[in-house]
């Protein structure tokens, strides 16, 4: 199973970001569980929902101290590191078009509240956070964050075009900012026009009462498709983390996922 869910490429490239195991004194103690087992435990509670008491003993380690690296690997923010080396992989490649990019949001219950929650206003004013996501012409998220339910979608953009690593090409130099960008009426603000025009990124974002949203859907549907995508990572129905890190941590190992599928085809 761990094999499974870890594949060889996959461990290597998470051994490039992972930090180094503390060092123990010599004579005695407990026997470090490995890391490849415990990363494989993390995919799966992120790929079926489980709890983190429900993880089965065949990863070798107790749910406690699963638990444990998954918080210290948050909080390195070995998650973020993760995902920009395998975005490297794909543009080395030449897999991620920039010709194009598309930005949407979609809203999750938050079942135990925490940061970076508020009330959803689609879901009848309950607690709830907001995924936000950019993605390239494909639908690869090049950018993810998270914000409390009732944040506008047209405050993510800013934070999601500039959270766009440096990624590497297969010819050139490494690149951070698309051709143009596709958006619906929620990012229709001359503001944001105007900041990503200084950016020379090409503006297609939908205009209230003048143009219908779905005019730029031949181009939108891929971001839809990977929120989509997003929910074959069953711990992001709902969000059961109190706090923000542990949440985005998931958001951004779905992401991961995402792009390792295209990675190993």
């Amino acid at each position: 199973m761990v094999e499974h869910l870890v594949p060889g490429e996959l461990w290597e490239l998470f051994q490039r970001v992972v930090p180094p195991a503390p060092t123990r004194p010599q004579g005695g103690g407990r026997r470090r569980a490995g890391d490849r087992e415990v990363l494989a435990a993390i995919v799966f509670v992120a790929t079926t929902g489980c709890t983190w008491r429900q993880i089965p003993p065949v990863f070798g380690a107790s749910w406690q101290t699963i638990y444990r690296r998954f918080a210290e690997w948050s909080d390195a923010r070995v998650w973020a590191k993760l995902h920009r080396v395998v975005l490297d992989e794909l543009g080395s490649r030449g897999e991620l078009d920039w010709s194009r990019c598309a930005i949407d949001s979609v809203s999750v219950r938050a079942a135990k509240g925490g940061d970076l929650t508020g009330p959803n206003p689609v879901d009848r004013g309950k607690p709830g956070s907001k995924i936000h996501l950019l993605t390239e012409q494909t639908g690869l998220p090049l950018s993810v964050g998270i914000s409390a339910a009732n944040t506008h979608d047209s405050q993510g953009l800013e934070p999601l075009v500039r959270g766009i690593p440096p990624i590497r090409s297969r010819r050139g130099p490494r690149r951070r900012r698309p051709g143009k960008l596709h958006g619906d009426k929620a990012y229709d603000y001359p503001r944001l026009r105007r900041w990503l025009r200084s950016r020379g990124i090409v503006v297609r974002i939908a205009r209230r009462g003048i143009e219908s949203s779905q005019r730029l859907g031949r181009h939108r549907w891929v971001v839809e498709r990977t929120v989509s995508w997003l929910a074959g990572c069953r711990r992001l129905h709902r969000r059961y983390e109190r706090k923000a890190e542990h949440f985005l941590a998931f958001v951004g190992i779905a992401a991961t996922m995402i792009c390792y599928r295209r990675l190993a085809k």
